[in-house]
């Protein structure tokens, strides 16, 4: 995400960088290129001027450019303004409502609505402990109940019964009231959208605000329209009480004009960011890690706690034993793998890493997961003994392998001596100190599987 505004900023940015001594006209000769990226990269017209207009204030004062570091100082600017633009700090869920906490979510047909109530439901089922219970309550679209209904069936949380006959109003109505003596305490409601905003939906929209009083309403837009997604919040602004912003697709807009300009023109916080299609890819906003990753600075915060999201410091430590020991087998292996895949894509998480960005944008995705895949399968192929033992394959259980994975004999050898290579690695790494592979990936995972992922590319 935002590799087109990276790429832009960082190449104005790169002209001054090193630089001992900056004039006027130098700071004002890289803002007109950061404010022409802005642009290209679909932020509004007026985000871009103002935002290009503080920093020029602040970077062309006396104890800037005659600092040691002036070029540090504006990057500083940039970087603080650009988290100003976007919110400055983030915003989060309110919660606080007597429950059931009713949370309304509305938007354009198309945007995400109906998998971003679920992502919403299971975040707050797993990371703050409520019992929520979703509601279809778009009664229009061909299969939206029902698809509503699979979401929260695979997420074991429970999806009011409501039928394509009813008035979306009173769904809304009962489902308030089912959650209430079912000691659901957050009741998410899908609304119904339009390909554009009408006077029908708003009027539909409205009744069910008045009625249920959401304690949020929250627009779901779609990231990849850019400028467009700004004119839906502005519409949708001006008729009901939003209280925040979901962004979702994040992950596939390289442009990323979209969530710089939110904040600033509907004065609305971006509470949530969709980043995939799983449902765990929803991750709460935080405005100065991503003016950090649109910089290249990456985003260590949000890799830490995605890593403490699964796995503990009990895990670690373990693994770190095993790997002393040389007793890291394939079984661990594999739920180390299964680890990182549940935490994003490897080039995602190498995007939040300071200095590997252009590593991020070499990893292809839809590559990547075919070769989790093809390990997973050569893994799950091996006997239980096999996995805890990896010296007894020999090339009679190598063949047997392949042919039960799918894969060639090539395919289980050259994974074998990578998986040889990495223990090595590992165990080399544990002489250096203490906690060397703890911390972040639970134990070296990161460094294990992303480069056999990377040297099998």
């Amino acid at each position: 995400m935002f590799d087109f505004l990276h790429d832009k900023i960082d190449s104005a940015l790169n002209k001054i960088r090193g630089r001992g001594a900056l004039s006027a006209a130098d700071v004002e000769a890289t803002i007109k290129e950061v404010r022409t990226a802005l642009l290209e990269g679909d932020v509004n017209f007026k985000v871009a001027k103002d935002f290009c207009a503080r920093v020029t204030e602040k970077a062309v004062g006396e104890s800037v450019l005659k600092s040691l570091s002036p070029d540090q100082q504006i990057i500083k600017i940039v970087h603080e303004e650009l988290t100003a633009t976007m919110g400055g700090e983030a915003a989060e869920l309110n919660l606080q409502s007597a429950p059931p906490v009713v949370i309304m979510l509305v938007g354009l047909q198309g945007s995400g609505k109906t998998t971003t109530s679920a992502k919403l439901a299971r975040l707050l089922k797993e990371s703050h402990k409520r019992s929520p219970l979703l509601v279809p309550a778009d009664v229009y679209r061909p299969a939206a109940i029902e698809q509503l209904k699979t979401l929260g069936a695979k997420l074991g949380v429970p999806v009011f019964n409501s039928a394509s006959t009813d008035r979306p109003l009173d769904i809304a109505i009962r489902a308030r009231d089912f959650a209430s003596k079912n000691m659901c305490d957050v009741v998410i409601i899908d609304t119904a959208g339009r390909l554009q905003i009408d006077a029908a939906l708003m009027e539909e929209l409205k009744q069910i605000s008045a009625a249920v009083a959401p304690t949020e309403t929250l627009l779901v837009a779609d990231a990849m329209t850019g400028q467009e997604a700004v004119n839906v919040a502005e519409g949708f602004g001006q008729a009901l009480p939003l209280t925040g912003l979901i962004l979702t697709k994040l992950d596939g807009d390289a442009r990323g004009g979209a969530a710089l300009s939110m904040r600033a023109v509907t004065g609305k916080p971006i509470k949530f960011i969709g980043i995939g299609e799983k449902s765990e890819a929803l991750e709460p906003f935080h405005p100065e890690r991503m003016s950090s990753r649109i910089l290249g600075m990456g985003d260590v915060l949000t890799l830490i706690e995605k890593a403490a999201q699964q796995v503990t410091l009990e895990d670690s430590a373990d693994l770190e034993k095993k790997f002393k020991k040389d007793q890291f087998t394939f079984e661990d292996f594999l739920g180390q793998m299964r680890m990182i895949k549940k935490m994003g894509s490897i080039s995602s998480l190498a995007s939040m890493i300071p200095g590997l960005n252009k590593l991020a944008k070499q990893v292809d995705p839809e590559k990547q997961e075919r070769e989790f895949t093809k390990l997973e399968a050569i893994i799950l192929s091996m006997t239980h003994q096999e996995r805890r033992n990896h010296e007894i394959i020999d090339g009679s259980r190598r063949r047997r392998i392949a042919k039960g994975s799918g894969t060639k004999v090539e395919d289980v050898n050259k994974l074998l001596k990578q998986f040889v290579e990495m223990r090595k690695m590992m165990k080399q790494l544990m002489k250096m100190g203490p906690g060397m592979l703890g911390g972040l990936m639970g134990g070296g995972g990161m460094g294990g599987l992303g480069g056999l992922l990377g040297r099998r590319r």
